[in-house]
């Protein structure tokens, strides 16, 4: 998972000195660019040259406001009914069916994903808010039967009060959205801190919870890099922090957050297995890798990223997942032919491209790809084929480490047993997928995959708003995104009880 609470960016003196589009901070519900500040820019990773806007590399001072406007906020917001609230963030899905192709272009032309993924993106957004809406009528606790004659028992959920959300740049639109509505109809206020690799997407995306109704000061965003995240993260105001990001990061931000008591739902790396079986069907296990493993250009923490093969199939299984990958067209993800997009800028293309010859030093054999694609039309944007390697082994960096890009390593299991522990032989634990005819086999992996989303016969990126989304291990801690499970993290119980009714 990418870093979401530092990005390295192309940096402007200041803002005086920069001409064009400034996206500034929103702040008790007025747009701001802070004097004087230093100034990132926005670039298209398709073609560097486009130049698509400024944001500000925002101080703590800058965030503490927007902490004290959440703070202000909290107290009003906190008593309008949850029904209300889940209102106005169905009222924010309609705007957003208004604006869904605006938003999909802005997101394709700043973060890379094609045109048809980025459509799926704003999609999977109105599918996580609408059921955060509902859960606005379903924000419910418990009457509970007490020992004594008198008594009368029962408890309440409650907001936390302010609370900071830290999100990444390659799910600009879905990650925020999971993140703020369940926020909103639980009742609290809200920080936002998204990445500056993609600026336009959560400018829209606060337009249209304020146009749906949202009150100023509720809902905050402040641009920046690391000093907003330590705000974010140390200020005792707020009360949990959502962070999706590294795990390297993310376990930064959980030893900040810590230091106050406060809450943290830290949703990080994969090294995600796909294992396939000596009876699985083929044909559509190499068609679910090519998927889970090139989709969004492969920048996604549930990317399918090794490939775990029965020695019985393994070339056959090759053959037909390589004849998909050198299919893939890559290219501007604006263009309708593209079907692989670019790397979201020269950082993460380095990388890659890093991961590729460590690959190659540790003797992994390349199938496909293994470079940067540079020439003609890539000429000015971050481009890498699409690179496979077989013969990985569990010793291997590529193994192990998370590529977050579009590189699939395969790895030979001798037999089932032996698939289930090399999929298990990793610090990381968010998704995991089998592919098998064999229904046993395919229950005693959903037992023993030491993963927090299991598969079968689907690749590992595949989730449904209204479950839960998470991991084990090096991959998550601290509660779950997405379905029920969201209203858990961002509410409190309370207990209360009443004594002496007749």
């Amino acid at each position: 998972m990418p870093d979401a609470l530092s990005t390295e960016k192309t940096i402007a003196q200041s803002a005086e000195a920069v001409s064009g589009d400034t996206i500034g901070n929103f702040i008790d519900g007025v747009w701001t660019v802070p004097a004087g500040a230093t100034l990132l820019a926005n670039t298209n990773p398709a073609d560097a040259a486009d130049l698509i806007c400024h944001t500000p590399d925002s101080s703590r001072e800058v965030a503490q406001r927007a902490i004290k406007a959440a703070a202000a906020a909290y107290p009003a917001w906190k008593k309008v009914p949850a029904p209300k609230r889940g209102a106005i963030v169905q009222k924010a899905i309609e705007v957003m069916g208004r604006r869904r192709d605006e938003l999909a272009r802005a997101l394709t032309r700043e973060e890379g994903k094609t045109l048809t993924e980025s459509l799926g993106e704003v999609d999977r957004a109105i599918g996580c808010m609408s059921f955060a809406a509902g859960e606005g009528v379903r924000l419910v606790g418990k009457t509970i039967p007490s020992v004594g004659t008198t008594g009368f028992h029962f408890t309440v959920r409650e907001p936390l009060g302010v609370v900071a959300l830290i999100t990444p740049w390659n799910f600009p639109v879905s990650i925020p959205a999971w993140k703020i509505a369940p926020a909103l109809v639980a009742g609290n206020t809200i920080v936002f801190k998204p990445s500056p690799l993609t600026p336009v997407t959560a400018k829209i995306l606060v337009e249209i919870f304020m146009e749906a109704g949202v009150p100023a000061g509720v809902l905050n965003l402040v641009f920046g890099n690391t000093d907003v995240g330590l705000e974010f993260t140390e200020n005792a105001t707020v009360q949990a922090v959502s962070f999706t990001g590294s795990t390297h990061v993310g376990k930064a931000v959980y030893r900040q957050v810590a230091q106050h008591t406060g809450r943290c739902l830290m949703e990080m790396g994969g090294k995600n297995p796909f294992v396939v079986l000596a009876d699985a069907d083929i044909d559509l296990a190499a068609k679910q890798a090519a998927m889970g493993a090139f989709g969004s250009t492969g920048q996604r923490c549930t990317a399918t990223s090794r490939i775990i093969v029965e020695a019985a199939v393994k070339a056959e299984f090759e053959t037909k997942l390589l004849a998909l990958v050198e299919a893939l067209r890559v290219g501007d993800g604006m263009d309708p032919a593209t079907t692989m997009g670019p790397v979201v800028d020269d950082v993460r293309q380095r990388d890659v491209l890093r991961h590729i010859e460590n690959a190659k030093a540790d003797g992994a054999k390349l199938l496909t790809g293994g470079a940067a694609l540079d020439q003609g039309e890539f000429g000015r944007g971050h481009f890498v084929a699409p690179t496979v390697f077989t013969d990985v082994l569990p010793t291997m960096r590529l193994f192990r480490e998370e590529a977050f890009g579009p590189l699939l390593a395969i790895t030979e299991a001798k037999d089932f047993e032996h698939a289930l522990a090399l999929a298990n032989d990793c610090d990381f634990g968010l998704s995991s997928s089998i592919f098998t005819c064999d229904l046993n086999k395919a229950m005693r992996f959903t037992r023993e995959s030491e993963a927090g989303m299991v598969h079968v016969n689907v690749n590992t990126t595949f989730s449904e708003p209204h479950l839960p989304f998470g991991g084990y291990k090096d991959s998550g801690f601290g509660g779950r995104e997405s379905g029920h499970e969201a209203i858990e993290f961002f509410t409190e119980w309370k207990t209360v009880y009443i004594e002496g009714i007749q």
